[in-house]
């Protein structure tokens, strides 16, 4: 029987770093695979992963949708059959939800599995941005979730912790909730938080069930505080179309796009697929920088007007001193410092109506 362990969470939040202390801390002697599931056309992490001797099987499809729900499905297949783990991690796309992945695996239908946690890592310090901006997809995470734990809350005031937990609490009333720094804890504490059984029946028959109510309930209620971001015809919308989106068997009409029959009739505003609000740039480059260089580029990502929304940047280039130059950027936290060399530099931004030209140029 191999344990299924999804683990979501909005870009940056901190997933790789919580999946490296489990595996560390709370793993160890288990034989492992983790699935990730990236969106945009470079997986960075996968160094890491392959040092500490997992297989990684990065899926750089484009679309999301199709990539869960068909070569999800056969990438979990392919990979129960060749390794037989003891346990599988599932890290979905940053902007992917959870819900998408959760029925990916229901699915698959095998008794050689069981699902053992679904928990999402939220950013405590953006969460009240995110859930203004990008609620569809946000909130999908912490709404499915079973647990939520709180990152980047080091640091962080009383006043500002408690109105991270209360917005979460909002979404999602029953979630076991991990708001303690993940240095104060070890990586069994937060797998048995994250493993508590008795609720993980309940969201799946909420899942399977109570969908439609489920979206009804919380889609009025982001209404009122949404209405003043660009996209709220979104949310307007999903009431009608509860039935259509959340019951169709996704391979008929799948509505993420590729299939254009929903862009015939002008429809493709009612329901976003992750594809349509974020793109991601990627490139690769021989050029070495400095480390000034690059913190300088990331703090010019916050201009919005001129590059867009970055949600997240990261990428790993050569240095000037021959050190390679590793860089991780959330918002207002660049993270730059020297780590191995790669085959060839790349850099990765993701966001929100990007401009290409202009963060070509800045790097």
């Amino acid at each position: 029987m191999t344990k299924i362990d999804i683990i979501s969470g909005f870009l940056g939040a901190g997933k790789t770093t919580l999946i490296k202390k489990l595996i560390s801390e709370a793993f160890q002697g288990e034989k492992l695979v983790i699935i990730e599931n990236e969106f945009g056309e470079i997986g960075i992490d996968g160094g890491f992963l392959k040092d500490a001797g997992i297989e990684i099987t990065e899926m750089n499809s484009g679309c999301i949708c199709c990539s869960l729900v068909g070569d999800f499905g056969e990438a979990l297949k392919k990979v129960l059959a060749q390794f037989s783990p003891d346990r599988i991690i599932i890290e979905p796309s940053g902007v992917g939800k959870l819900s998408d992945v959760i029925k990916a695996v229901i699915d698959i239908n095998s008794d050689d599995i069981s699902l053992n946690s679904f928990t999402t890592v939220a950013d405590a310090k953006k969460c009240k941005m995110y859930m203004k901006n990008f609620g569809e997809f946000f909130n999908n995470q912490v709404e499915f979730a079973k647990s939520v734990v709180l990152s980047h809350t080091t640091g962080l005031s009383a006043e500002k912790l408690e109105e991270a937990v209360s917005l979460i609490r909002s979404k999602n009333e029953k979630a076991t909730l991990i708001t303690t720094e993940w240095d104060e804890l070890n990586g069994k504490d937060i797998l048995n938080a994250m493993e508590q059984k008795d609720t993980l029946s309940e969201s799946l028959a909420q899942l399977l069930e109570n969908e439609e109510e489920h979206h009804h309930h919380h889609h009025h209620d982001h209404d009122e505080d949404e209405h003043h971001h660009e996209h709220h015809h979104e949310h307007e919308h999903h009431h009608d179309h509860d039935e259509h989106e959340h019951h169709h068997e996704h391979g008929e009409n799948c509505t993420c796009g590729c299939h254009d029959h929903d862009h015939e009739h002008g429809h493709d505003h009612h329901h976003h697929h992750a594809d349509e609000v974020f793109t991601s740039f990627g490139k690769e480059t021989t050029k070495a920088y400095t480390k000034e260089q690059i913190e300088n580029a990331l703090k010019a990502l916050q201009d919005e007007e001129k590059y867009g929304i970055i949600l997240r940047a990261k990428g790993i280039v050569s240095g000037v001193d021959g050190k390679w130059i590793h860089f991780d950027y959330v918002p207002g936290e660049p993270d730059v410092r020297n780590g191995s060399a790669a085959v060839i530099g790349r850099i990765c931004v993701i966001g929100s109506k990007l401009n290409e030209e202009k963060i070509e140029e800045l790097f």
